[in-house]
């Protein structure tokens, strides 16, 4: 596996959904991309939750990744309290790395009991 390295973003890049990018804010931090892939090919912005190396245990609704998962370097978890949208030049190029398919599948099912959809 070769190490993560920023780059120039290629003409019609755009992240994909379960992506985990570095969002350029006051200081660059990891977010997991939740947006449709449709949506984000021709949208300016993309909905994401932030990812953060803190553990609140009283938590449930932040599942846990551990490190190497979508390319994190530490074990993480996802705010799924934290839904927000973007514009997607905050996205940097190239993503970290994307989560598996179970691992966003327990991240829709707390995205849904925070936001409340049955």
């Amino acid at each position: 596996m070769t190490a993560w390295k920023r780059g120039t973003k290629p003409f019609n890049w755009y992240p994909h959904r379960g992506d985990i990018c570095l969002i350029s804010l006051e200081k660059e931090r990891p977010a997991l991309i939740i947006s449709s892939d449709s949506l984000n090919a021709h949208s300016l912005d993309v909905c994401v939750l932030p990812i953060s190396k803190s553990e609140l245990r009283a938590f449930s609704l932040r599942p846990k990744l551990k490190a190497g998962d979508g390319g994190l370097n530490f074990d993480s978890w996802v705010k799924c309290d934290q839904p927000t949208t973007l514009e997607k030049q905050l996205v940097i190029y190239p993503p970290l790395g994307s989560i598996s398919l179970s691992d966003m599948q327990q991240v829709e099912m707390a995205l849904k009991t925070s936001l409340d959809l049955s």
